[in-house]
């Protein structure tokens, strides 16, 4: 049995709304097991003995839009994948404030082109690394919510879906996905 979480993007932030018993049930439904979410806005741990993320993901999508006809890219990292990610962030030693500092979860990983394309908006001070999957940030003047160099910036930029969670939440998801 691995453990994973699920990451819905865009979920009780817009018009998306889910709840978090449904999302849960709709998970347990699905045959995995230990689901436990995390704050409202569509995290989900779980164990499962399904090897491929891809197929997790997609799974969870499919019975969302069957069940509630929500249609929400869901990303999957298994607990090894979120650990990788705790350890390897560049600004993690930087920062006191885990507001400033968020992850990017990638549904794949960006072209080498995109990546060196990606350039943070005129007149803010914000550090990112990309590595695989991932692209960590660290707003050095300020938080995320001023900023331009969004969620949807990023997808734009790098051609992926992404979602985008704060350093507490990262490490409180790790967390889970290490039981």
């Amino acid at each position: 049995m691995t453990r994973y979480v699920a990451l819905l993007r865009g979920v009780n932030v817009g018009t998306t709304r889910l709840a978090m018993a449904d999302l849960r049930r709709i998970v347990t439904d699905l045959g995995h097991e230990d689901v436990k979410t995390y704050l409202q806005s569509g995290n989900v741990a779980f164990g499962s003995s399904e090897r491929d993320a891809a197929k997790l993901a997609a799974g969870i999508e499919r019975a969302l839009a069957d069940e509630l006809a929500l249609t929400v890219p869901v990303l999957v990292r298994s607990g090894r994948e979120l650990a990788a990610v705790v350890a390897g962030n560049p600004y993690a030693d930087r920062e006191d404030d885990p507001t400033r500092l968020l992850v990017a979860f990638l549904a794949t990983a960006p072209t080498k082109s995109t990546v060196d394309g990606l350039v943070v908006p005129g007149g803010e001070n914000v550090s990112f690394t990309v590595t695989g999957r991932e692209v960590f940030l660290h707003f050095v003047d300020g938080g995320y919510g001023r900023s331009k160099f969004t969620n949807a910036y990023l997808e734009k930029k790098l051609g992926v879906v992404a979602t985008t969670r704060n350093w507490k939440s990262v490490r409180a998801l790790a967390e889970l996905a290490a039981g």
